[in-house]
């Protein structure tokens, strides 16, 4: 598999980037990618999204750590990613105590992804807005840009909460997948450029697979919008690409 990640701020943002991004082995063949988005009018929204980003990267080391004593467990994708969720369920539960802290400090959404590179196939959950591209099928996660945080729900019993989540996409024999915040939907023309041409930022970024050959392929891809066609995100812009690599003839 060849990775790709790119972290923007968004044009219309002068101080954080309210965005994360997270890309993390639990063992050889499995691995969780994550991209989370800050809520704007919250407070201290770029401490939400990194504080996830932080959960997640303990969480998923010590999901590595139980796989080495457990080895004799099998779980599929959807029960391990299920068993990620309630430990940050939990963790948030507790610092949300231990700290003090408000509820707004704490809305972020989450697009978590865990995938099995032994079996070819994982999962996909949105906790709120996005956009999720798999082997060149996009799918947008829309709720009129009023998310519905998990830190709305710390109070409830966490079995019930994830049995309502829908916002779920399971796949197998993956070639290509892309998770981006919703900032991917807000590039706009910022400055003129001798081109007038158009593009599909979304398609070029999660789909067209050029400069593949270098792990910069998404930053590029980014600096060739906006100098070239004069767009940027007008949001921050979280995004995390995977590209299976071909098998060699044998």
């Amino acid at each position: 598999m060849k990775f790709y990640s790119s972290l923007q701020i968004g044009d219309y943002h002068d101080l954080h980037c309210e965005d994360d991004l997270l890309i993390k082995k639990i063992s050889s063949n499995k691995m969780v990618c994550a991209v989370m988005d800050g809520c704007s009018t919250a407070m201290d929204s770029h401490f939400a999204s990194t504080l996830v980003g932080k959960l997640l990267r303990k969480i998923i080391t010590e999901c590595g750590y139980k796989e080495l004593y457990e080895k004799d467990i099998q779980r599929n994708p959807d029960e391990q990613l299920k068993e990620i969720v309630k430990d940050l369920f939990k963790e948030i539960s507790f610092l949300k105590k231990s700290l003090m802290l408000d509820e707004k400090e704490l809305l972020t959404t989450l697009i978590i992804m865990l995938y099995d590179s032994a079996e070819n196939k994982g999962i996909i959950l949105s906790i709120g807005d996005g956009v999720v591209c798999v082997n060149g099928n996009i799918t947008e996660f829309d709720r009129d840009n009023k998310p519905d945080y998990l830190a709305y729900h710390l109070h409830e019993n966490f079995e019930d909460w994830y049995n309502s989540q829908h916002q779920k996409i399971f796949f197998d024999q993956l070639e290509d997948v892309s998770i981006a915040t919703d900032g991917i939907l807000t590039f706009s023309k910022v400055k003129k450029t001798v081109s007038e041409e158009t593009i599909n930022c979304i398609e070029y970024l999660m789909k067209d697979q050029n400069y593949e050959d270098t792990e910069e392929m998404l930053n590029k891809k980014i600096k060739k919008l906006e100098h070239h066609y004069g767009i940027k995100p007008t949001d921050d812009l979280a995004i995390i690409r995977l590209i299976k690599e071909p098998q060699p003839n044998m």
